[in-house]
């Protein structure tokens, strides 16, 4: 259950509370893991990793012996652990921002589901009602069939009038 402070994965971002808010623990480290995995599918950071990994390498491949922080003898043993512990930390911040967005991806299915419903009983009795209206036009009498009745009963008043002229 949320609690009345927190902001909704299904809200806008701009009517979500800027100020004054302060998310909890939880949200506060999705929101970082987040960050995290988007600035890690940047091709900023590969090819910033791409030039620290290049320098490591040559640093410590070329520079004199005393001048190496990790020999190349060593088979780059600090340079290993570094990158082991930066995919270690990165592989659930990673997890962790993919359940926030199937989080926000389930809710937003949701609402496609509900306004799929609302359309389709709408569809329905916009339906019903163009049925009903051709039923009732269908109905209506049409300038030929008044035009016919009016003959008809102008014909019979003819009549009429000439038999009372007959009978007087």
């Amino acid at each position: 259950m949320a609690r009345r402070n927190e902001p909704r994965l299904d809200a806008p971002k701009g009517i979500r509370p800027a100020f004054g808010f302060r998310p909890s623990g939880r949200d506060r480290m999705g929101r970082f893991s987040e960050s995290f995995a988007r600035a890690m599918g940047t091709s900023w950071f590969l090819i910033g990793m791409t030039v620290f990994v290049t320098l490591w390498l040559v640093w410590n491949s070329v520079m004199p012996v005393p001048f190496q922080f990790d020999p190349r003898a060593l088979n780059f043993t600090l340079l290993t652990l570094i990158l082991s512990l930066q995919a270690s930390y990165a592989a659930p911040l990673i997890l962790l921002a993919q359940n926030r967005q199937d989080d926000r991806d389930r809710v937003q299915i949701e609402q496609d589901r509900q306004r799929a419903e609302r359309n389709l009983a709408d569809t329905e009795y916009l339906a019903r009602e163009v049925v009903a209206l051709r039923l009732a036009v269908k109905d209506m009498a049409t300038k030929d069939f008044i035009r016919a009745e009016l003959r008809a009963l102008l014909e019979e008043l003819d009549k009429e009038k000439e038999t009372d002229e007959v009978a007087k």
